[in-house]
């Protein structure tokens, strides 16, 4: 059992990244069941809506779980923290803002603490605040990213010789080549976003799914640069749109509402691609199926220890 196995208390180093405004009791129960440690992502949902799926979840599985609250994004930081108290949350990922004020307050009720990076700085400062363990994510990742853009594989290097706590690599992960490799870097586990929402248990639109598995290696694209709103999604007609409006000038207000999660969830849960968005990592145009979340994880373990003994043979 490595380091992230025995603090998170899971069978596999195979984490579930925090979803926002689409996140759901099915999939990270399957996730927490199949091994990994599922995630139920607050984004922008008022406190009743997130309890309602802690409440599903806890129902579908008794294996541990975590809440990402990803802490600018959010209004309700506090009533967040509040719910993983009240309902015995074991695990809560901070992402999205400055972890140091909430940390001490969640330690003294045993919750572990994971903290989302993106450069060896916030990985240090995380460390002393008190993480338990670093996510350190990749610009290769879904969603809202850093406006660093650092990649996976230059991050997870760096940040695990900087720090004492254990590193688990996000961004452009999605098999169990991604995973071993993840490894020799330095990290003691993975996270993933963009290959779960290619699942059976993911109750996401088809077309979203279809979407994935049909994509090539250079079909997400970043939008929000000209902003400082750094996002990777799928290319789609409504991505163009708002990479149309960022040439004509859009404002960070405007760009917060062409992007809002009402235009996510149109995209996600919908399948609206003209008036919604969908995020996507760039390791979209290596997913060409959509298998139960048990298969995935169970495959992805097994893909690493084949390619291990393969790589004992060039290498011993």
């Amino acid at each position: 059992m490595n380091d992230v196995c025995r603090i998170l208390q899971i069978r596999y180093p195979i984490i579930q990244g925090g979803m926002g405004n689409i996140s759901n009791a099915e999939l990270t129960s399957a996730v927490s069941e199949a091994g990994g440690l599922g995630t139920i992502g607050v984004g922008t949902m008022a406190p009743d809506e997130v309890e309602s799926i802690l409440v599903e979840t806890k129902r579908r599985t008794s294996r541990p779980f975590a809440v990402n609250i990803p802490i600018q994004v959010t209004p309700y930081v506090e009533e967040m923290a509040s719910l993983v108290l009240k309902h015995n949350v074991p695990v809560v990922s901070l992402s999205a803002g400055n972890p140091a004020p909430l940390i001490p307050r969640l330690k003294e009720h045993g919750v572990k603490i994971i903290v989302v990076t993106a450069s060896v700085k916030q990985a240090k400062k995380a460390e002393a605040a008190g993480a338990d363990v670093l996510v350190a994510e990749g610009y290769e990742a879904a969603g809202i990213n850093s406006h660093l853009e650092l990649t996976t594989m230059t991050l997870i290097p760096q940040i695990a010789k900087a720090v004492r706590v254990p590193v688990v690599a996000a961004g452009g992960i999605g098999d169990g080549r991604g995973l071993l490799a993840a490894f020799a870097l330095g990290a003691q586990g993975v996270q993933l976003g963009t290959r779960l929402i290619a699942t059976k248990e993911a109750p996401f639109h088809e077309a979203y799914k279809q979407l994935i598995m049909d994509a090539g290696e250079n079909e997400t694209v970043i939008v929000g640069r000209s902003v400082g709103r750094v996002r990777r999604i799928m290319r789609t007609p409504y991505a163009e749109k708002l990479l149309q409006y960022e040439k004509e000038g859009v404002t960070l207000d405007e760009f917060n509402q062409y992007t809002s999660e009402e235009h996510h969830r149109r995209g996600a849960l919908s399948g609206d691609f003209s008036e919604g968005f969908v995020n996507a990592g760039q390791i979209a145009g290596l997913i060409q199926d959509a298998p139960t979340v048990q298969e995935l994880l169970d495959g992805m373990m097994e893909e690493a220890k084949q390619q291990l003994n393969q790589l004992q043979k060039i290498f011993f």
